[in-house]
């Protein structure tokens, strides 16, 4: 039988919460489902534990490759998927049993391009669990289009840029040809704007059926200074360039919808908050030249939208002064 689902996970070392991951995939209330593991070069005993349910569930297929990184191993999921539609899920977090049978059902019911709901953040470190994005910010919707849909969400200044709250359809992704950066940290965040500048049916639920856990061992949450920052900014250089592009290509969808532009000019002054956290003037200094070397500055002005973040913007445009120093070069 073909599956309706095609349930893609990136897998690397993801330690004590992988059985509990994959115990919640296997009491998914929908059946007709596979599951894909990735295993991207896990060195913890993941993969011999991806290949033990592999051997006891006939829907688990487990692909091993070298640590090439989540982007190219979902890519590699998308390639073999044979589902209807596709979702993308973390190693380490947790799905209520009925969250794909909810999806699949209003997916189906509305020929949608990409279904989404809410979900919950669970911190480890003291069992608190608060929402992903409130649902008085963002209520449960009808069928719209990924642009609507995309900036009534960013409007709320709480959405999240993650794949793992939805499903896709398939053929949808293929034809738009929406594959993941390879090598890129943070790739959700110019993936899933593209998707919605494209996806023409797109419904949201606001019902939490996703827990993700925020823990110390993720890669998300590691702290990061000195060089390792200064490497770190840089693929938020890349995403806000990125960005850039995507309302360059798709500005006749955008007009109207202010808050694409803002959603760039958000992302470029994380990188100015990572400066004014960073204990190593070197280092701020080396991300301050490269802010500047890459225009980011221009693209963090002219995508500015509202008073909050205009006034913002000022602010940075003369606290950056401070740590970046343009290079002189000598005269014999």
């Amino acid at each position: 039988m073909t599956p309706i689902l095609s349930v893609i996970v990136p897998l690397h070392n993801a330690g004590n919460l992988f059985i509990p991951f994959l115990e919640s995939l296997i009491a998914q209330k929908e059946k007709n489902i596979e599951i894909i593991i990735i295993n991207d070069g896990s060195t913890d005993g993941s993969g011999e534990i991806a290949r033990h349910y592999c051997e006891e569930h006939t829907f688990i297929t487990v692909i091993d490759q070298v640590n090439s990184g989540v982007s190219i191993a979902r890519n590699a999921g998308i390639n073999i998927a044979r589902g209807k539609y596709v979702a993308f899920p973390d190693a380490d977090d947790v799905l209520a049993p009925e969250m794909y049978s909810t999806l699949i059902n209003h997916a189906e019911s509305n020929e949608l391009d990409v279904m989404q709901c809410n979900g919950q953040r669970y911190w480890e470190s003291n069992g608190e669990l608060t929402p992903i994005i409130p649902p008085k910010r963002l209520e449960s919707t009808g069928v719209i289009d990924g642009v609507t849909f995309f900036n009534r969400a960013l409007k709320t200044q709480r959405f999240i840029h993650v794949v793992w709250l939805a499903i896709y359809r398939l053929d949808f992704i293929i034809k738009n040809n929406l594959f993941f950066e390879p090598g890129l940290h943070h790739q959700d965040i110019p993936w899933t704007t593209e998707v919605m500048l494209n996806a023409e049916r797109v419904q949201y639920l606001s019902t939490p059926l996703y827990r993700q856990r925020i823990h110390q061992r993720s890669i998300s949450n590691r702290v990061r200074v000195g060089q390792a920052n200064v490497e770190y900014q840089r693929h938020y250089m890349k995403i806000v360039k990125m960005l850039t592009a995507l309302n360059d290509q798709y500005s006749e969808k955008i007009k109207g919808f202010p808050m694409f532009h803002w959603q760039i000019t958000r992302e470029a002054l994380g990188i100015c908050h990572s400066i004014r956290r960073e204990p190593e003037s070197s280092a701020q200094q080396q991300i301050a030249h490269e802010f500047y070397q890459h225009d980011i500055i221009s693209d963090m002005v002219r995508n500015t939208y509202g008073i909050k973040q205009g006034w913002q913007v000022m602010l940075w445009l003369h606290r950056l002064k401070k740590w970046h120093q343009p290079l002189r070069l000598s005269v014999d």
